[in-house]
């Protein structure tokens, strides 16, 4: 293997240029960069990443905090894959290693200690919640200029760099499609209350019911934790309620599937069958019958955008503030359409007898 000592003999340049130049490191002249790069080819040297680094001061590592839930297949979840897809591929544009770092929520939130050791450049952070202890954690990075991105999460009063989707308008655009069928008794299927995107799609919903003139009935509010089982734990609830609904609104894809399979394991006839809307147009949402309609969030692009926001500032200065919201998408499909819903309530019917 060629060396470093090499590669400035062949330039005709001291090791330490070769050093700067290769590290990208103070001003260098046009003429010795290309010398330098031109011997290194023709050598065929490869400089040590570790050694690149240690001399950049930083660890070559872009942090992604997860949370820990036992027994979860998280990366199986379209949310997480479609994000932490997003985020190594901008981390691999960048030339830096992704770490994985999972939070156990029943232990203190320390994230300046991964910069204190080095163990990342920056961090990219999901499965935040609106809870004290991550808002000390997050205005210590703050305070303390480190380079970080939440995702999915928004803490009103702070001005921590954030990148989500605009699910008021999503959720807006899902109720408002119920609506324009003709259906006005919408129940409404939503994650916990300490998730600011479940406080989001309420907005929405509510916003929506609104302009119809309608106020949400709390008796058709229900709340879920975003997997499939809550939405089956909600079927019993909402079959027990059914007379007084034609339509339910689930805040994510998971629990409108587990809804749909919950009511039809109960017995849900097909004249009682509701329309049913979904949110994160997963791919299972174009699997289940009848096709889920959905709100399509652009889970690759929230993560590229999150760790772009983190990694164009190598200096460690954290200038990027303010939350970056990106569009969303209705999916129309037919689980909310009368025409294509009767279709399979006919079917579901023929199933029943």
């Amino acid at each position: 293997m060629a060396t470093r000592k090499e590669v400035a003999e062949l330039a005709g340049v001291s090791e330490a240029t070769v050093s700067r130049v290769l590290n990208g490191v103070g001003p260098i002249r046009k003429q010795t960069r290309e010398k330098v790069l031109s011997a290194a080819r023709e050598l065929g040297y490869t400089p040590n990443s570790l050694a690149r680094n240690l001399a950049l001061k930083r660890s070559g590592n872009l942090g992604v905090i997860m949370p820990y839930l036992p027994k979860a297949r998280l990366f199986s979840a379209y949310y997480f894959s479609e994000i932490l897809n997003g985020i190594g591929s901008k981390a691999q544009q960048e030339g830096y290693d992704l770490l994985m770092i999972f939070r156990n929520a029943e232990e203190p939130t320390d994230y300046e200690e991964l910069f204190r050791m080095h163990k990342v450049d920056g961090l990219v952070i999901l499965g935040a919640k609106d809870e004290l202890g991550e808002r000390e954690a997050l205005r210590a990075l703050k305070q303390n200029q480190r380079p970080f991105c939440v995702v999915n999460q928004h803490f009103d009063g702070e001005d921590f760099p954030e990148v989500d989707a605009d699910h008021v308008e999503g959720s807006y655009a899902a109720a408002g499609h119920l609506l324009a069928e003709g259906y006005r008794r919408i129940a409404f299927l939503n994650g916990p209350v300490s998730y600011s995107n479940s406080v989001d799609r309420r907005a929405g919903y509510e916003r929506a019911l609104a302009d119809y003139g309608m106020i949400p009935e709390l008796q058709l509010q229900y709340e879920g934790n975003f997997s499939r089982k809550s939405g089956l734990a909600a079927a019993r609830d909402i079959a027990a309620r059914l007379q007084e609904m034609d339509a339910v609104f689930a805040a994510n894809d998971r629990m409108a599937i587990g809804l749909i399979q919950g009511l039809e394991a109960i017995g849900t006839t097909a004249a009682e069958f509701p329309a049913i809307v979904g949110y994160d147009d997963s791919d299972a949402a174009e699997m289940v019958t009848p096709a889920l309609t959905s709100v399509r969030v652009p889970f690759f692009e929230i993560g590229e955008t999150a760790a772009g926001q983190v990694l164009s500032n190598r200096a460690g200065v954290q200038e990027l503030a303010g939350r970056i919201l990106l569009p969303t998408k209705l999916v129309v499909r037919a689980s909310s359409l009368g025409s294509a819903r009767q279709e399979h309530c006919c079917s579901l019917s023929r199933r029943l007898e």
